[in-house]
């Protein structure tokens, strides 16, 4: 285990803490495949996976995410923000593009 890839991200009162590991591009939030957690809710998916949207890594990598407090939105909100802290410890080449997102 790599704890150098371990970021927080936050939103309203939601915090996310999120942790990549080598891997195949799985991603799992609170120990459900991101598609169940966020189940019928297609926007905050999309909201929380967009740093994932415009990395060229990100299938190198499996995503694991902790994330409470706060409303669905506010928590898709604190899980997009603390990937995108995690992605930029990687690749700081990011950070330009990642803002524009």
């Amino acid at each position: 285990m790599n704890t150098g890839y371990l970021k927080a991200g936050r939103r309203k009162n939601a915090v996310a803490r999120v942790k990549l590991s080598e891997g195949t591009g799985k991603i799992v939030i609170n120990d459900k495949a991101v598609d169940e957690y966020f189940k019928g809710l297609q926007r905050n998916t999309k909201v929380a996976l967009k740093p994932i949207e415009v990395w060229s890594g990100a299938k190198k990598y499996d995503i694991y995410v902790k994330v409470n407090g706060g409303g669905v939105s506010g928590q898709a909100g604190a899980v997009s923000h603390a990937i995108a802290r995690a992605i930029l410890t990687i690749d700081e080449s990011m950070k330009d593009t990642l803002r524009k997102e």
